[in-house]
């Protein structure tokens, strides 16, 4: 496994591995056994950073959300895992009844469902601290004065470590950290969005926002992380839900003019490095420009093998530049 540093203050930043597990459906569409294998196998090979929300998976077999938190939470009290394993988790979008979803009935970001929505992930997860705790939607209806505040009192108590959003807007992530930066506070370190080797269609709605792009790295979004180094992006979806391998799954969000074209070239270099077109792809992820961990998802042991093995392929200096100007 390799290792990097996230954050930048001495008391709260982590080294991570360069691949994150997500854990979106474990407890729920995933079972218990097959969970702890994965996490079991994940941990053997040096993994240490793992990933979760408080609203998984509120919409698989009748849950409410926090079941892949519980599991967790028994997985590190069996296997008495302490703090070399991070586990990063979200609020702001757990659904607030039954039945509802994060587009029309979420939680939100005001201080009060900050701090009563992190105490209950503490409790699930079985943490005195939340190493990692991002904003995971937008939410208009407060200002970002009193979210960026709220996040920074539990910062401040120790109950918190590092703070990340997902699913911002560029310039509301800029705007939260610029009002943390003149109040001395904590602010946004880690970046958690939707990021891969095919771009995504920018005329096409998110699903988070009908009225825009948020939800995965875009121009400006890209932009921004290589004039701010410092920041962190964990790039969830690496691999489609499987386009890669059935390109059919793809869908229109995918269907651009120069998506054949990345396609071959990635063929063509997993052809040449005798590595599979998904291991080129996180492969490309964690050593581009805009350098990205990984946040890959499995249902099976031996998915999550395929993707370890990323960790080890190196793309020559070549590899990456026909993948870059491909299409």
């Amino acid at each position: 496994m390799r290792y990097r540093t996230i954050g930048t203050d001495a008391a709260t930043r982590r080294e991570v591995s360069v691949l994150s597990l997500g854990a979106m459906l474990f407890g729920t569409v995933t079972d218990e056994d097959t969970s702890y294998a994965i996490l079991d196998r994940y941990v053997e090979a040096g993994g240490t950073f793992v990933d979760t929300s408080d609203n998984y998976a509120f919409w698989t077999n009748g849950g409410q959300g926090g079941e892949s938190e519980e599991l967790l939470g028994r997985w590190r009290r069996s296997r008495g895992v302490g703090d070399e394993v991070l586990i990063a988790t979200k609020l702001g979008a757990r659904p607030l009844a039954p039945g509802t979803s994060y587009t029309d009935n979420p939680e939100g970001l005001s201080a009060k469902v900050i701090r009563e929505a992190a105490e209950r992930s503490r409790e699930r997860l079985g943490l005195d601290r939340l190493p990692l705790l991002y904003a995971h939607i937008e939410d208009r209806t407060v200002t970002l004065r009193e979210t960026v505040e709220g996040f920074a009192e539990l910062v401040a108590e120790g109950t918190v470590g590092l703070l990340g959003a997902s699913n911002h807007r560029a310039w509301r992530v800029e705007r939260a950290r610029a009002i943390a930066a003149a109040a001395g506070l904590p602010g946004y370190e880690v970046l958690q969005y939707h990021r891969s080797y095919l771009p995504r269609r920018p005329d096409l709605p998110s699903e988070l926002d009908r009225d825009g792009d948020v939800g995965w790295v875009g121009p400006d979004l890209a932009s921004y992380l290589r004039a701010e180094p410092q920041l962190t992006l964990v790039a969830y979806s690496p691999l489609i839900r499987g386009g890669y391998v059935r390109p059919e799954r793809l869908g229109e969000g995918y269907d651009l003019p120069s998506t054949p074209a990345r396609l071959a070239a990635l063929e063509a270099v997993a052809a040449e490095t005798g590595a599979t077109v998904n291991q080129v792809v996180l492969a490309w992820l964690m050593g581009g420009d805009v350098p990205s961990i990984p946040l890959v998802g499995a249902s099976s042991v031996a998915q999550l093998e395929e993707s370890l093995a990323a960790v080890d392929l190196d793309l020559t200096a070549e590899q990456r530049a026909r993948l870059d100007t491909a299409g």
